[in-house]
């Protein structure tokens, strides 16, 4: 069979390879088998029992978690890649230059932006991190995009080993929102703590962005650009229906906030910001420093008008329209749940602008100046009156003492000489991987490790490959290993299956 070969340097993969005889009938374009392999990938399907905000189990089977989430930002930033390409305006010309917007491409990025998230959503993130550096020396610690791009790289295989799924270089750069590596992110979009591959990672990032010379350092290409949009606009609107199904959004409480807001706009423009933090309970306080933190950290997109009108807009179409009637299950409340996701995710893509130098902070495709105020309300409805309920903090620290535990347990298994043998066989892989990462690290950028001695890249490695393990877990499958540690479950066998 002839080996498939391009000369555009996004198709190329780390290993050329052969399309199959349906893949070359059928004309599959190379990105179109990238979004199959991550599909069909079993991180993919993980993603369905992994909490997006508020638990299943807690909250019932209509709400979202990772899987229906990255289908739905799949489809959002397919739209608008489908708008842009087929354009014929200075937008497309600025497209074009930077490398294009394959509808596929953003495809496969958002089916795959999410598959490091570890259990238990945002709250699994922050502990593996704190864990990472603390229990193991991992200086990097752990985040999510850069577990995404670890498990699309290197922990995922299709039909070879050491080089992960073999994504062509456009979907691999497609999915780096942070390109660089962690403290490196300086004033850019998510600063210090945020970024998207590890030092090990670090060769196969920098070969994935090669194919585009006219992207700055620590820009994303315009690709990712769509899919970062879509996820926020996803993310502003289809927890929102999570949160009103739940019945978790008071109408009382949240015009409480909105209408004080305006009505002591200039008392609260006057406060000071340490007395504002201090009573955030006090209604309009919460708001005004949203505005203060978006004037502080996005100056140059943050605007006074744009800002009150978002809070009108919202005020009136969620907190007036939607979440005045309860939603009650019935088909007049899906329909018209339905009608205001809808209209909203339409307007916010149509709100898509290109810019060719865009802000340090922003992308080539961002939001509209008045859209973009609308997602950052949209979103301060989560943050302030779902994130921070007492009832769900408790629940968190919960879950947290549930990875601690996971974290602590198997990494006292693999200190015992005598039962180390015996541990899950995936987790003693995973620490092979990082052990041949870290002295590859070592020989190749020795300034970017820790260790300077076989014993400290076992010991980074073995601390690597635990996070790597406890991170690949679903929700179930943490609570139900966590007992199994502790040795109370009685369904040994059903617990067991698949670790």
């Amino acid at each position: 069979m002839p080996e498939h070969t391009t000369t555009d340097p996004r198709q190329a993969r780390r290993l050329p390879e052969t399309l199959d005889e349906f893949q070359r009938a059928e004309g599959h374009p190379q990105f179109r088998v990238d979004v199959e392999r991550i599909r069909f990938s079993p991180f993919y399907s993980r993603l369905s029992a992994v909490t997006q905000v508020i638990s299943q189990a807690g909250a019932g089977l209509a709400v979202h978690n990772r899987l229906t989430h990255s289908i739905k930002v799949a489809a959002v930033a397919r739209a608008i890649a489908t708008h842009l390409s087929t354009r014929t305006d200075e937008a497309n010309r600025i497209v074009t230059e930077l490398g294009g917007a394959h509808p596929v491409v953003v495809q496969a990025a958002a089916a795959a932006h999410d598959l490091g998230h570890p259990p238990f959503g945002h709250l699994g993130e922050q502990t593996l991190d704190r864990l990472a550096r603390a229990r193991f020396g991992l200086s990097e610690g752990f985040e999510g995009n850069a577990q995404t791009y670890r498990i699309l790289t290197r922990l995922d295989e299709h039909d070879r080993p050491a080089v992960g799924l073999n994504l062509t270089a456009a979907v691999r750069a497609a999915v780096l929102k942070y390109p660089w590596r962690r403290g490196e992110g300086g004033p850019r979009r998510g600063g210090a703590s945020k970024f998207n591959f590890y030092a090990i990672d670090e060769q196969d990032a920098v070969q994935a962005l090669s194919p585009y010379p006219l992207i700055e350092r620590g820009q994303q290409t315009v690709e990712c650009s769509i899919m970062d949009i879509s996820d926020d606009i996803a993310y502003s609107l289809h927890d929102l229906d999570d949160f009103y199904r739940a019945g978790l959004l008071n109408p009382a409480t949240l015009s409480a906030e909105f209408r004080s807001w305006r009505r002591d706009l200039v008392q609260l423009r006057a406060a000071d910001a340490e007395m504002l933090a201090a009573d955030t309970r006090t209604p309009g306080h919460s708001l005004e420093l949203l505005w203060r933190r978006l004037q502080n950290r996005d100056g140059w997109m943050a605007d006074a008008d744009a800002f009150s009108d978002a809070v009108a807009k919202v005020s009136t179409e969620v907190i007036d329209g939607l979440v005045a009637e309860p939603f009650d299950g019935s088909l007049a409340s899906e329909r018209s749940l339905a009608r205001f996701t809808s209209a909203w995710i339409a307007r916010l893509q149509s709100s898509v602008e290109v810019h060719r130098h865009p802000d340090i902070r922003s992308g080539h495709v961002s939001l509209s100046r008045q859209a973009w105020h609308e997602v950052a309300v949209l979103k301060f409805l989560h943050e302030r009156f779902i994130l921070e309920r007492p009832d769900l903090t408790v629940y968190q620290r919960g879950q947290a003492s549930v990875l601690e535990r996971l974290v602590d347990g198997f990494a006292a298994w693999l200190d015992d000489p005598r039962d180390a043998r015996r541990a899950p066989r995936r987790l003693i892989d995973l620490v092979e991987l990082a052990t041949d990462d870290y002295h590859r690290l070592r020989k190749d950028s020795p300034e970017l490790i820790e260790a300077r001695a076989d014993a400290d890249v076992a010991a980074l490695a073995r601390g690597r490959g635990i996070i790597d393990y406890v991170a690949s877990l679903t929700d179930a499958q943490a609570t139900s290993l966590d007992a199994m540690l502790a040795g109370r479950t009685e369904r040994l066998w059903e617990a067991g299956q698949g670790l």
